[in-house]
């Protein structure tokens, strides 16, 4: 089976983590998620980070030492192959 997930959000939630991501916006953990589905699917928003959640993340980012930058949130799509998958 093969999972969609859409960078860059799931490459910058996974390295600031989903529950930072969380309390540093101020979204529920459940809208941080959808930041990863494809455009359509659960309310996913395709990969992309809402302009102002991401100067957040951003300037989070660089209070922590966390090395992100502008481009980090513009970067293409990929498929990814789930393990144990037919």
């Amino acid at each position: 089976m093969l999972t969609m997930h859409m960078d860059p959000a799931k490459s910058i939630l996974d390295l600031i983590g989903y529950d930072t991501a969380a309390r540093v916006t101020g979204k529920h953990i459940s809208r941080v998620y959808r930041w990863t589905y494809p455009s359509g699917v659960r309310e996913g928003t395709g990969g992309v980070i809402p302009h102002g959640d991401a100067l957040k993340l951003l300037a989070h980012a660089r209070s922590e030492g966390i090395g992100l930058s502008e481009a980090d949130f513009m970067r293409a799509p990929v498929i990814v192959e789930q393990a144990g998958a037919a």
